[in-house]
């Protein structure tokens, strides 16, 4: 939080006109720059209308902690008001979120989200379904709260608005955790607070409050099991039924001998990484255990949550990004299943990283810090950007450093392209990431294998597939400028452009675009044929057909491949990475895109005299092969 203090503290700085410097002060010290002139004038406009309700009520003093970050997220509570509650004499907080608005509306096909005029172009998120977030998400992780979700309780306060310019917002239905009070009503605003705090002191409770262990409440334990493990019942084989019969091993002992172990499980594309994680974060909550799952993938995280936490917005809490833990409580969960571990990062810390979040420490210490047993699951091939290391080699390093034992377990077996371990050692083969040099395609009854002459040619191809009912998808090394603003109300600008065929790439971003659907769902919804995906929004996922163009960077010349750096168009590719990193890591982009088909891929190069080869490798083309299902 940014100030901690009781409400007359506050109201006298606010007086004295201290309280705004020392909220600026305190927070380009949290985030390493300066608050926006928004932020500022909602300290000078808002705060005033909440702390002078607070003194009319009697309640000088409750405490106050203004700009509260809730934990593991970078998402701020306006304030949270800790006291004791007059009734019960338990400990009482309301958390607070203020807005400035004078007129506000419910938006016609959602009223959960809303329309402000003149504030914003798009509709925003009601605020009672707002603090009601809060609150929920307060209620599972601060330990504080455990087994009393009852004592938090929330509201949204627009102080400026009146019934008639905002009082539609209350369509959503109002709870404890989620009331609405507009400016015409601050008398009820006024017995609302002395209904949940009482005119003493609240420093004991916002102790308890500060000090609650972060972790995932009991009653979130329970609901997580219900909905991962019940609800979906996976079959594990062989060496996936190993690991996770490891994991809770080591659980077991890591609670019987106060001890700690990190496990690292690697394997090929399809494995069965993910089915084991799912799995074992259904079971450990219906032993009622602390865990959490966490990637490096935009894309990745929120499908696990649509997938997951379909039926439970609670349940989608569980899924987070590898940056979460930097001031993670050591050994604070039971478990911490790190999916796509080879995303993880040298480091945490970007340019928005609040300065006492900055630790020094490597991203791998972070995770392996925040539980008793640190799981990764992990493809060493899959590492495509620069300062990605997760990998086998670099976690038992870390394991080592701090004298952890470490186990490994290897998943031989594989369950993508359609179980093929021939297609993936051609791939392997193909790209050099195995020695031996390419090898021609040797058909099998798992993996189907073609070459198409043009992109036309592939996306007919790919277009007769879903009329068959099979799902399929376009992907491409980045060797085309990416648009990442578009306008409202414009289509989707066809970046990738060969001879006279053009698509777009996928959308950059969280939203919709003309139909198109954001970027973390380009792989499941069904809306994504007719994009191109890059190899950000495709890894992690599968589909049965997969076309892949092989774009300019990589051009097979006489008997081997060269990779060309200056045709790459990744931001990421900076003139300070080395030649031999980004060779490894583009013929890592390709075997990413080229092992996403269940059923079949079709090849197409931008090169003439690679598309040669990849003949020469695999004699089944596209057009002599239209009758495939």
């Amino acid at each position: 939080m940014l100030i901690r203090q009781s409400v007359a503290s506050v109201a006298a700085e606010m007086h004295s006109g201290s309280l705004y410097f020392h909220l600026t002060d305190n927070f380009a010290h949290a985030h390493g720059h300066k608050p926006s002139d928004s932020e500022v004038r909602s300290w000078k406009h808002s705060l005033p209308a909440l702390v002078n309700a607070l003194l009319e009520a009697g309640l000088d003093e409750v405490e106050m902690m203004i700009e509260y970050t809730l934990p593991l997220t970078s998402k701020r509570a306006d304030a949270i008001l800790a006291g004791v509650h007059p009734k019960t004499g338990e400990p009482s907080y309301v958390v607070i979120e203020l807005k400035q608005w004078s007129e506000a509306h419910p938006d016609e096909d959602s009223p959960h989200l809303c329309l402000v005029p003149g504030m914003y172009s798009r509709p925003v998120l009601n605020p009672i379904e707002q603090v009601r977030g809060y609150c929920d998400y307060l209620a599972q992780f601060n330990g504080a709260l455990d087994g009393n979700e009852h004592r938090i309780v929330g509201a949204a306060y627009l102080h400026n608005a009146t019934g008639f310019g905002a009082g539609g917002l209350d369509v959503v239905e109002q709870s404890a955790s989620g009331r609405l009070f507009t400016g015409d009503r601050r008398g009820a605003f006024i017995e609302f607070l002395r209904d949940h705090l009482a005119a003493t002191s609240g420093a004991l409770a916002s102790d308890a409050f500060i000090g609650a262990a972060t972790q995932p409440s009991t009653q979130l334990i329970g609901v997580a099991a219900s909905e991962i493990r019940d609800r979906e019942q996976f079959r594990l084989l062989s060496e996936q039924k190993l690991a996770y019969e490891l994991v809770l091993k080591a659980v077991r002992k890591s609670r019987q001998a106060d001890s700690k172990e990190v496990i690292v499980v690697s394997g090929g594309p399809g494995s069965g990484k993910s089915v084991i994680a799912l799995s074992l974060l259904g079971e450990l909550y219906r032993q009622g255990r602390s865990a959490l799952h966490a990637t490096g993938s935009a894309s990745f995280t929120k499908t696990m949550r649509k997938v997951a936490g379909a039926r439970k917005r609670e349940v989608q809490n569980l899924f987070k990004y590898f940056n979460s833990f930097m001031t993670a409580e050591p050994n604070g969960f039971d478990v911490l299943i790190c999916d796509e571990a080879h995303r993880v990062r040298e480091t945490s810390a970007n340019r928005y990283t609040p300065a006492e979040n900055r630790t020094g420490k490597p991203q791998v210490d972070e995770l392996i810090d925040a539980a008793r047993v640190p799981v990764f699951l992990l493809d060493d091939h899959q590492v495509v950007r620069p300062g990605e290391m997760g990998s086998v080699r670099e976690i038992k390093a870390a394991a080592a450093r701090k004298g952890l034992r470490c186990t490994v377990v290897s998943l031989d077996s594989q369950f993508r392209c359609g179980g093929s371990d021939a297609y993936l050692r051609w791939v392997l083969r193909l790209l050099d990431l195995e020695p031996g040099g390419p090898i021609p395609w040797e058909p099998d009854s798992k993996m189907q294998l073609m070459v198409a002459e043009t992109p036309q040619q592939m996306e007919e191809f790919l277009q007769d597939r879903l009329e068959d009912n099979k799902s399929a998808r376009m992907s491409a090394g980045y060797c085309w400028k990416w648009t990442t603003k578009v306008a409202p109300g414009q289509a989707l600008p066809a970046d990738v452009v060969i001879g006279d065929w053009a698509r777009p790439w996928n959308v950059y971003g969280d939203r919709a675009v003309a139909g198109a659907p954001p970027a973390a769902l380009w792989a499941t919804d069904d809306a994504g044929f007719g994009q191109v995906g890059c190899v950000y929004t495709a890894q992690g996922f599968e589909y049965d057909w997969s076309g892949v163009i092989i774009g300019p960077d990589l051009v097979w010349r006489d008997d081997r491949w060269v990779v060309d750096r200056a045709a790459s168009k990744d931001p990421v590719f900076k003139k300070s990475t080395p030649d031999d990193q980004v060779r490894r890591l583009v013929r890592n982009t390709y075997k990413v895109l080229l092992t996403r088909g269940m059923v079949g891929t079709v090849i197409y190069s931008t090169d003439a005299e690679t598309r040669a080869k990849l003949r020469e490798l695999v004699k089944a083309e596209v057009g002599a092969t239209a009758s495939v299902g």
